[in-house]
């Protein structure tokens, strides 16, 4: 397959270099599995047709394919293409699926599809080209087939920050590092100084721009130094509307060490401001924030 110079780019930063061994610990990650499973349950419909775009596995066509007649799985690892196949032979059902080897960017299904599945997503929209794709594939979706657009899984996220004080000793060893939290609290030597503070929606449904920035202000609530922030992540996965309910899934949180330490009082405010554009690598992010007190 050859790949357009304006999309070779978009191509270097999906998820295709994810080795597949990663993959095993997303399949063994129940909070994603589970809601996973239950939006995709929701929303395809019996005799359903469906596409998902950077299929990995397989294992959201294959949650779509217990009810739907048709799922058209994309991914352009050739390695993940291989395994998809094999893994959804082993499954009911998966016959109903079939993998195709291609971009993104690129692929439109050959008839019109009740549900999209994207779950190209990183905290904060970093890393992976979610927004972009779905951009590209509801203009190119649109053009092809008219105005209405399938069910989109996500629908929507909401991105917040929060303010912490971390320690960053490991036996006497001072490493202020990236980290990836757990969802089940605070580690031993976490404060947070203040509530998360919302800082983008993002709804698929309608248009996005890649860029993202944020200017804003928190109280702190208890003192400290705050020498790193917390992004935290929530994709709307369903919208049930007769409950007035959501079907969410929360990644977990990725905490960014701050080159230079604020120390704060309660009922202090704390401006933080940062941009980036969706995509980027997680180091433009982290060079890019900027924390002090208003005075």
């Amino acid at each position: 397959m050859t790949i357009a110079p304006e999309q070779e780019e978009h191509s270097n930063y999906l998820g295709q270099f994810i080795p597949i061994q990663y993959h095993h610990s997303m399949l063994m990650d129940p909070n994603r599995m589970k809601n996973f499973k239950a939006a995709i349950d929701f929303v395809v419909q019996p005799g359903a047709k469906v596409l998902e775009l950077g299929g990995g596995t397989g294992v959201l066509s294959w949650f779509a394919a217990n009810n739907a007649a048709k799922v058209w799985c994309v991914e352009y690892n050739p390695e993940l293409v291989a395994e998809s196949r094999r893994f959804l032979n082993l499954n009911p059902n998966g016959h109903k699926v079939e993998v195709i080897h291609a971009d993104a960017f690129d692929y439109l299904p050959p008839e019109p599809v009740d549900v999209l599945i994207c779950e190209m997503i990183h905290v904060a929209m970093l890393r992976e080209k979610l927004v972009e794709v779905m951009a590209s594939f509801k203009q190119r979706y649109q053009k092809r087939f008219g105005a209405a657009l399938p069910i989109l899984v996500p629908t929507a996220v909401v991105m917040a920050v929060q303010p912490l004080q971390k320690d960053y000793h490991f036996e006497g060893f001072h490493a202020p590092i990236i980290q990836i939290e757990e969802l089940s609290g605070n580690l031993p030597g976490t404060l947070d100084l203040a509530p998360p503070a919302i800082y983008s929606i993002l709804d698929f449904t309608a248009a996005n721009t890649v860029d993202i920035a944020w200017d804003g202000v928190v109280i702190i609530e208890q003192s400290g130094t705050v020498n790193a922030l917390r992004f935290i992540t929530k994709n709307i996965l369903a919208m049930i509307n007769e409950r007035s309910s959501t079907i969410d899934w929360l990644n977990r949180y990725m905490v960014l060490p701050l080159a230079t330490p604020v120390k704060v009082q309660a009922g202090e405010s704390l401006r933080i401001h940062f941009q980036y554009r969706a995509g980027d690598f997680i180091s433009v992010l982290q060079n890019a924030l900027r924390v002090e007190v208003v005075r």
